[in-house]
């Protein structure tokens, strides 16, 4: 909401600064935004004469002319089409700085003829949006003065950011109302006495009996002359950025402003037969004044004459009935309109207006015939004729009835804010509001003004009485605190998540931030989904269902990266599954996918990715999220999606930690992707928690003592897993044995058929002293004896 200074004191006498005015505004909750001083970039301009304007000799579209600054003349080569001797004129000298393009003006030479200035347009001086020609000033303005003194643009513009309960305030006057309740000065009264009507109108209103339209106030004026409205009107729209029309449209939207009353003028000579006011039927055309045709929808609210939709009611008017400077007969509208269907209209044809804005908050319903009187006084003096005829009042309905009065203990403020204001001090502070408050034994029965539809309760009123007497008012209470030291706000889920993210990071994966949703023919892949979990008003055909998995979702959008050109992606995203619509229902799984081929590099030649590539991303997350992945079990029960014989699951005992595997060629052909791709789920809240309680890393022990590496090579049965063997070596000697690794595996015509040898390497870390031949003998031996124990292998010979 802008507004002048100028026009706020119009109605608040106050002898307050424009600093103490702002602070005053945000103290009591309309929060100053900016303060604009259109004086200061308009600072360097002054009011000129032309004395000539002769034809440039090399152009046919530009004039030389010589202006008079008061001072000095200069020659100034003008194009605009009004150039001409007498007029005064707004004069840009070089180095002044240009409001709208920032840039300083130079002296220059144009078709051979110097330049010494420019004769400025609306636009140029950032004031408006005209370009049909250079300003000109009336014969009063003083050559050689400063413009923005001469306009009055040095008044400053204050923007308050105004939320959306207090619709009151979306006008000039609500904004005084509220500051003369603090004290800072006095409500000035404005004239809304009753213009005496000298015969009835000749065009009637016919409302339908809904809510729609509870109450038109119409008023009939002939015999008026349309033309430009006076200059303190255009300047004061012009300072909150409208664009001066005419004298009977910048009437409507300066009420608009001034006393939130939005209006409509209708050109009445182009009004056939009365008016009507009803919700549309549905298929009605309407042409706008924007110059857009819009088709309305039923229910909408429209109001219509003999020929149809004449306005779009609380929104805007049409072109059919607008007025132009031709217009001599009008007919006013001042309505209350239903704020829920103002909203839904505006939003349903996307149109944005003023009136639409404060419609759909809700105008004081009981200033309808107010502001007709308001605006009929305005078009009789800025329009009127020596043979101006105004009608009578036609009104159709009434407004809506009272409310009622609002029960406040007098107590209330104290124990809600805890400020004890006086009992006196509440009932004034009530009153300078508008509200009417009459005691009753120790409360008060509060009955809201008509302009505040945002008050419900005790609650409302208490909050109204602290606001004015002031927030700083409050008690300081700190809070207690459970303890010295401010507890983590992330719990263990949350973060496992963000060191699983690191990782995956670290490995090489994009982070993706993938829909909640997914197509049923996707989500049929992976499990599918029950009824539950299908969505009654998805956001697009496509996306119908909640996501059972995180995996379809990066297939597509591997798949869409490939199809750009992108064919090697590396994918992850944390986020929810869904089993159905409950908190209960919903887990957070740590997905990713890889496709296509693995990096080019020097050292290795580049390959696709298979699963243990998903299997190595998946291990790494687990271990930077706390899983003890030396201790994991790898199985082969990956869900149907995985490629059965290349994926798997691990474990820890009968807890998943996740699954991972290439996948499955039915599902990328179900998402119309190509493969390889291999990916992995990781279940977060299944990693079981540290048997530790503390959160410092361990110190950083170096062994004294050399390590020892011993290789063997096992000949097992061909369906004996590597991580049964690795598990049997590990179990021989758990304090001496660091590490194994597998580093070989072959099947071939030098071992007995349906068998396998693995090769592995086994690292030795003793603790306190350095190993014997003998004892690394026994170790071996221990080794050979459980390998055999668990596998029935055989050392290779």
């Amino acid at each position: 909401m802008k507004f002048t200074f100028s026009w706020l004191k119009e109605h608040l006498d106050t002898p307050a600064s424009l600093n103490e005015i702002c602070d005053r505004l945000t103290a009591i909750g309309l929060e100053v935004e900016s303060v604009e001083d259109p004086g200061q970039k308009l600072a360097p301009f002054i009011v000129a004469q032309v004395l000539d304007a002769t034809q440039h000799p090399n152009a046919d579209r530009l004039r030389v002319c010589t202006v008079d600054t008061g001072k000095e003349k200069l020659q100034v080569v003008c194009g605009a089409p009004n150039a001409r001797a007498g007029i005064k004129v707004v004069l840009a000298r070089p180095g002044d700085v240009m409001p709208d393009s920032g840039e300083a003006l130079k002296k220059g030479t144009i078709r051979g003829v110097e330049s010494q200035g420019m004769l400025c347009a609306v636009d140029e001086l950032g004031i408006g949006g005209e370009h049909d020609g250079i300003l000109e000033l009336g014969a009063d303005a003083p050559v050689g003065g400063s413009f923005a003194a001469y306009a009055g643009y040095n008044d400053p513009i204050i923007e308050i950011n105004l939320t959306p309960n207090r619709p009151d305030c979306a006008g000039v006057l609500g904004i005084a109302r509220d500051l003369a309740a603090t004290g800072i000065g006095q409500i000035k009264p404005i004239d809304t006495a009753p213009v005496k009507g000298s015969e009835p109108s000749r065009i009637k209103v016919a409302l339908d009996g809904s809510d729609n339209c509870p109450i038109f106030v119409g008023r009939l004026i002939r015999n008026i002359k349309n033309g430009p409205s006076p200059d303190w009107m255009q300047q004061k729209l012009r300072a909150i950025g409208l664009r001066p029309i005419s004298a009977l449209v910048d009437i409507s939207n300066y009420l608009t402003f001034d006393c939130d009353r939005p209006l409509h003028v209708f050109d009445a000579k182009k009004l056939k037969g009365n008016l009507w006011v009803r919700a549309a039927k549905g298929g009605e055309k309407f042409a706008g004044l924007n110059g857009k045709e819009y088709t309305l929808e039923a229910g909408m609210t429209a109001i219509g004459d003999d020929t149809g939709v004449v306005s779009l009611a609380g929104i805007m008017g049409g072109s059919t009935t607008s007025c132009d400077e031709n217009t001599t007969e009008v007919f006013i509208e001042a309505a209350l309109f239903d704020p829920v269907r103002t909203a839904m209209t505006g939003r349903a044809l996307q149109i944005t207006s003023d009136a639409r804005y404060r419609f759909e908050r809700g105008v004081d319903p009981a200033f309808t015939i107010s502001g007709m009187e308001i605006a009929t006084r305005l078009v009789t003096e800025l329009c009127g004729t020596s043979s101006t005829i105004v009608s009578t009042l036609e009104i159709s309905g009434k407004p809506p009835a009272g409310r009622a009065a609002i029960k406040l203990d007098m107590g209330a403020c104290l124990k809600r804010t805890g400020v004890n204001v006086d009992v006196a001090e509440q009932e004034r502070i009530l009153a300078s509001l508008g509200f009417v408050a009459t005691k009753s034994g120790t409360a008060f029965d509060v009955t809201p003004p008509t302009w505040r539809p945002d008050i419900e309760g005790g609650a409302d009123l208490v909050e109204e009485i602290i606001r004015i007497k002031g927030f700083d008012h409050l008690p300081v209470t700190s809070l207690e605190r459970p303890s010295a030291v401010t507890q983590s706000a992330i719990d263990i889920q949350d973060a496992r998540a963000n060191a699983a993210r690191r990782a995956l990071a670290a490995q090489g994966l994009m982070e993706a931030v993938t829909w909640s949703f997914m197509p049923s023919s996707i989500a049929d892949q992976f499990g599918g989904t029950t009824q539950e979990m299908r969505l009654t008003n998805p956001i697009s055909s496509d996306l119908d269902v909640m996501r059972p998995t995180i995996l379809g979702n990066l297939i597509m959008a591997a798949k869409r990266n490939a199809d750009r050109g992108f064919e090697d992606a590396a994918l992850f995203e944390i986020g929810p599954v869904f089993k159905n619509y409950s908190p209960e229902g919903q887990t957070i799984i740590a997905t990713g996918l890889r496709a296509g081929h693995t990096p080019r590099h020097w050292a290795a030649p580049t390959r696709a990715v298979d699963a243990f590539d998903a299997k190595g991303d998946a291990i790494a997350a687990l271990a930077a999220a706390g899983a003890p992945t030396s201790s994991l079990q790898v199985t082969t029960d990956a869900p149907a999606w995985y490629h059965p014989g290349r994926s798997g699951a691990l474990r820890l005992g009968p807890a998943l930690l996740a699954y991972f595997g290439e996948i499955h060629p039915s599902v990328l052909a179900a998402c119309d992707a190509a493969g390889p791709m291999a990916g992995f789920e990781i279940f977060i809240a299944s990693i079981p928690a540290s048997r530790s309680s503390s959160t410092a890393k361990p110190l950083l022990k170096l062994e004294s003592l050399q390590s020892v590496s011993r290789d063997f090579a096992f000949v097992v049965e061909r369906d004996v897993t590597a991580a049964k063997l690795l598990k049997a070596v590990k179990d021989a000697d758990k304090n001496l044995i660091r590490d194994v690794s597998v580093f070989d595996v072959y099947e071939g015509d030098k071992i007995e058929a349906g068998k396998k040898s693995i090769a592995v390497s086994v690292t030795l870390q003793p603790a306190d002293k350095t190993l014997t031949d003998a004892e690394i003998d026994a170790i071996a031996a221990k080794i050979t004896a459980s390998v055999a124990k668990a596998t029935n292998a055989i050392l290779r010979a």
